[in-house]
């Protein structure tokens, strides 16, 4: 899951909760695409955005935004990766610059999934890395599950793979925030919406140390100006999630895609999540543990949103994966 709106627009006080020194924080800009696509798909077309050159000789990276509802700019900082290889950004339907008829029919797992394989034969790749990160670590599992022949690589960033673990994890963390925050999101689970400004304050809080510990840099709130006002869907993210981060009421309140972890290819699958993230090192590497060849990494400092807090750090991690990776090929 993934509130990257939500994290451009915190608040700086919420910035005292946290006691991270400062870190170099990924691109100083971020380069405009090489090339441009509305690509059709079932229910309308999707955005997708590509860095670097298709027909290099290491297959190139897609990457899979969160949510439900969220955007590609979550991941921009994963463009530094285009100096060895395409990288292939998208926004799933309903959700940034592609088509939103939202109609719920179309807010279906396989359906999503369905998505991937559709940006990579309207690119013409034959081969390719897949990183899905929270809801898009769960269409990145569910892909791999599926043994295409095209997959060099999946990597699983901060995964939903259960939302019952998920929504264990999220008691865990309520649970260590300070008192008074901790009773002030329990009352709020039991009041109807609209909710008093408190409820806002105190989620704002479990974000900031769970979900995003750095405040947006100057070229994600610059990217951010620039694609407009069609970001996050929230109802898309309501409809199959719920309220927040920690509250799951919608379609996907039952998913479990733990059976599916028996199914991938270890040699082939990287875990990684942050140090602070909202899907705990502890559960992630227990995922990992499942699968046997599998890698795992932590991002020191991290939360929710790797790309955001520690760029530098987690670019560095997959150059060394995809390298392992390409040597196999």
């Amino acid at each position: 899951m993934e509130l990257i709106d939500r994290r451009l627009l915190l608040a700086g006080g919420l910035a005292a909760l946290v006691s991270a020194p400062a870190y170099a924080r990924g691109l100083a800009s971020y380069p405009a695409p090489v090339r441009e696509a509305m690509v059709p798909v079932e229910g309308g077309r999707i955005y997708v955005r590509v860095n670097g050159d298709l027909a290099a000789p290491r297959a190139p990276l897609v990457l899979l935004h969160g949510g439900p509802g969220g955007t590609h700019e979550a991941l921009m900082d994963a463009l530094a990766l285009a100096d060895e290889r395409a990288v292939i950004l998208y926004d799933q339907l309903d959700s940034g610059r592609s088509d939103q008829p939202n109609d719920p029919a179309n807010w279906r797992v396989a359906r999503f999934v369905d998505e991937i394989e559709a940006v990579r034969r309207a690119l013409g790749v034959t081969r390719w890395h897949v990183l899905g990160h929270s809801w898009g670590g769960t269409l990145a599992l569910e892909y791999g599950a599926r043994r295409p022949a095209a997959l060099a690589g999946l990597t699983l960033a901060s995964p939903l793979i259960a939302t019952k673990s998920w929504i264990g994890d999220a008691n865990l963390l309520v649970d260590a925030l300070p008192a008074p925050i901790r009773a002030e999101i329990r009352r709020c689970e039991t009041l109807k919406a609209p909710q008093p400004a408190a409820c806002t304050n105190a989620t704002d809080a479990f974000y900031a140390v769970y979900n995003s510990r750095e405040p947006a840099t100057d070229p994600a709130r610059a990217y951010h100006r620039a694609v407009g006002g069609r970001g996050f869907n929230a109802r898309l993210y309501q409809t199959m999630w719920g309220s927040s981060e920690f509250v799951s009421t919608g379609t996907l309140r039952s998913y479990n895609g733990e059976p599916l972890l028996a199914k991938l290819d270890g040699k082939r699958t990287l875990f990684i999540c942050g140090q602070y993230d909202e899907a705990r090192p502890a559960t992630i590497g227990a995922y990992a543990a499942r699968v046997p060849g599998a890698e795992f990494a932590v991002i020191a400092g991290a939360a929710h949103h790797l790309f955001g807090d520690r760029p530098e750090e987690t670019v560095a991690t997959l150059r060394g994966w995809l390298a392992r990776q390409d040597a196999l090929a």
